[in-house]
Parts: C-alpha cells; structure tokens; sequence
C-alpha cells in the first residue's frame, strides 16, 4: 500500500503548470526586489547586514553588485518558466536565493524559507518534461507521467506549514485579538479598508479565520467533496492578505500550490487542451526507491522537528526568540524596544555610548533593539570594529528594554553582561536574556 502511494506512475500536468507558474513568480520576486527599492534599502546602503549567525562570510556582493545577482535570479526564472535550461536554472536560483536568504535578517520573512524548501526540493523533480523547451528540442525527454512521491512530498510540506501556522497562533494575544488589533492598527492608513480594518468584529473574523484556515485548509483541499470550496476560500484568503500584508508572492505562491490536488486531468483540461494525459495508475518502483524513501524521510523529519525545538528551550518564544525562525510562528507578535550600547576599553577602561545611526540603516535600526541575536551580532561588530584599530574591548547593552505586543517595556538584556566575549547557542538558552515572566512558555 505505501509503494503505491508513493510509487504509483500519475500524470504529471501538476507539476508542469507548477514549474511554470513557480518560474514567473521568483522571476517578479527578483525583478521586483529591484524595481522596489529592496536590494538596495536591504543589501547595497547597510554597512554590514545582520546574516544568519555562523555565515558571517556570506556578504552582499560590492558596489552594484546585488543588482546583477538579482537580475540573474531574475533570469533563472524565467528560464525555469520556460523548461530552458531547466536542471542548471533551479540548482542555480536554489543557491543564489538561499545565499541573499542567509546574507541578511532585517527582511526576515518565513515566506522566503518556504521559497528556498520549495525550490530546493524542485531541484529534484523532473519538472521539465513537458510544457517546455528542452521537452521540444529533445522528443526523448518528454514524458506524462511521474511518481506519485513528487505529489505527496509537496502535499506533506505544505501540511506542515499550515499546521505548524495554526497551532502557533493558540496562545493569548492571538486569542484575545491583541495583536491583531495591533497589526490592524498599523494599516489605518490604507485606501478604502483603512478605517474596515479598525472594526472590532473584523479582527474577530481574522483572528479566527487564520486559525481554522491554517488548520483544515490541505485536508479540505485533499478530500474532493470539499476541494472547489476550499479553493473558493483559499483565493479569497490569500488575496486579502496579500491586500492587507502585502507580503510579494507568497500569496500567489500558495495558489499555485494547488494544482497539486486537482485530478490531473482537471489541470490539463484547464491549461493543457489538446495534450494527452496518463489514464493510468501503475506501481512501478524505481531502481533508486530505498535513497528516494531515506532522502524524503530525513528531509520530512527536519521540517517536522524544526518547529517545536523552542519547547526544548528554557524560557518563552515569544520573549527570547529561541527557535522563533524556521518555524512557521508567521503574524504572531509586534516587538518594539530601547537599547543603548557602551563601549570599554580594556586597556584604559575608557568608555563610550556607541550612536547606533552612525552604522545602521533605519532598517537595521527598527530590529536592533528588540532582537537578541541582532544584540548579540552589532556587539560582535563593534568588537571587530575595535580590534581593526588595535583596540580590546567590551561591549555591553544598558538600559535594554522590550515591548512585545504592546505591553509595557521590561528589561530585556543584563546590562552586566560583556556580549562580545559571549558565544551565540543555535539550539540553546542565552542566560544574558533577562526572564520573562510570563509564567508559562508559549506554545
């Protein structure tokens, strides 16, 4: 039963119209981080980006270089669009979009992790036997069918995503509609759904529609009876947030998502006329099944892990941020904060309050203080800053505060603590993190 499921030969009219949809959108992704002003407020003006921590080697190219960066990812998918090239274009865009991912978090975004899963698993998918130019100039590479795995790998990542998302937002200020009435309040200004989206009963109906969305929305698409309304809903939705959050592609992203659980041959009667179709369902195990069943299994097992580690973590998510990304904890807070940092000279204990404006773009200025792994990089920074000049120093952040959701300020980082002998804990608890408070963690 499971080598049908998985190994079962199904058309592939899914994945095709897939391929084709996924090239546009990450090629407007990349021209329009240019058009926007994004590469450069994010990536050119900083004078240095606040990365992944552990690849801090990993910087914006010089000058004008992320404009060409972006121009080639822009290429890749158009390429990808296309079928040209099909194999070398997504490994390269898989590559160059993971890099600009890690180079910078001041445009942290769980859609732009979702964009590198999904195209690191296209990578794998032979997504370019049909509908594309090396399909027509090589007659031998086309194909209607594929194994019925590249379906549920797809199906199951998208479950973990929306599951993850729902079970995030079951905690108070979600629940009360605090924050939503904070995240409404920041759009008061829009045309038209301004002053709407100020309306008490509407952040009644966000609040608890972005719950039961998130949590039904892939079984309701998966079980037929239910799927045109699910889908119905699922336009509706992703537009509205796409209108109120204005958050790229991600909302088109997930629309495309969808052709993975029409019947194929609703797809190709949609977008295919005229092209035949694989009527069949045959079980056909492939030579490589055992390295297909360990790669999926490991790369599921990840995805499933990586979400709830902040329970492993001592204190609150919501507070410390331990294990906040890779998560899916997506709309779940508003943090604002107040930090100063001063400088000590080990040598001659002189001392000085660093001006933030003078190494940080507005940007970096709107996280530094209410982030600690941004506290922790900017001390790291101003170490290195330091020992360019021959300088041994401490760093340390005074009068750090933090308001999350907005409550009242509470002391966030000791101030007693020198952050640039600290070491940064990927899975760990930072004792220079002030407790909480909150009495229980959130889940």
């Amino acid at each position: 039963m499971f080598d049908r499921l998985l190994f079962s030969k199904i058309d592939n009219a899914p994945l095709l119209i897939f391929r084709v949809f996924f090239g546009i959108l990450i090629a407007l992704e990349s021209f329009g981080a240019i058009a926007t002003g994004w590469v450069n407020e994010t990536l050119i003006l900083p004078r240095f980006t606040f990365n992944f921590i552990g690849f801090d080697w990993l910087q914006p190219l010089p000058g004008n270089g992320m404009y060409f960066y972006f121009l080639v990812m822009g290429t890749f998918g158009v390429f990808i669009a296309l079928g040209y090239k099909y194999r070398f274009s997504i490994i390269g865009f898989t590559l160059l979009w993971l890099g600009v991912y890690l180079m910078q978090k001041s445009s942290y975004n769980n859609h732009y992790y979702l964009l590198f899963l999904i195209s690191f698993l296209m990578c794998f998918f032979p997504a370019n036997t049909g509908l594309s130019i090396a399909a027509k100039q090589n007659p031998s590479l086309r194909t209607n069918t594929m194994f019925a795995y590249v379906k549920w790998i797809i199906v199951a990542q998208l479950f973990l995503v929306y599951t993850y998302a729902s079970i995030a937002k079951l905690y108070g200020d979600w629940l009360d509609f605090g924050i939503i009435d904070i995240l409404m309040q920041q759009r008061k200004d829009y045309p038209l759904i301004g002053p709407v989206l100020q309306l008490s009963w509407v952040h009644k109906i966000i609040g608890v529609s972005g719950i039961v969305f998130d949590a039904l929305i892939i079984p309701a698409l998966l079980w037929k009876p239910t799927r045109k309304f699910a889908f119905i809903i699922s336009i509706f939705f992703h537009l509205l947030n796409s209108i109120i959050f204005q958050i790229g592609i991600f909302p088109y992203l997930a629309l495309a998502f969808t052709v993975f659980f029409f019947e194929p041959e609703t797809i190709r009667r949609i977008f295919l006329k005229g092209k035949q179709g694989y009527p069949a369902n045959n079980c056909e195990a492939p030579h490589n099944k055992s390295l297909i069943l360990l790669g999926c299994g490991i790369y599921l097992m990840i995805q499933a892990l990586l979400p709830i580690r902040h329970h492993f973590i001592k204190d609150d998510v919501l507070w410390t941020e331990e294990g906040h990304r890779l998560s899916w904890r997506m709309m779940l807070r508003s943090r604002t904060g107040k930090i100063q940092f001063k400088v000590v000279n080990k040598a001659d204990g002189a001392a000085y309050m660093v001006k933030l404006k003078d190494h940080l773009s507005k940007k970096q200025l709107r996280k530094i203080a209410a982030y600690p792994d941004f506290i922790w990089q900017f001390s790291q920074y101003l170490k290195k800053e330091q020992k360019k000049k021959g300088n041994s120093v401490s760093v340390y952040a005074v009068n750090s505060k933090v308001s999350i959701n907005g409550k009242p300020y509470k002391a966030f980082i000791d101030p007693k603590v020198d952050l640039a002998n600290e070491t940064w804990d990927h899975f760990g608890h930072h004792e220079w993190i002030l407790p909480s408070n909150f009495g229980n963690k959130s889940k």
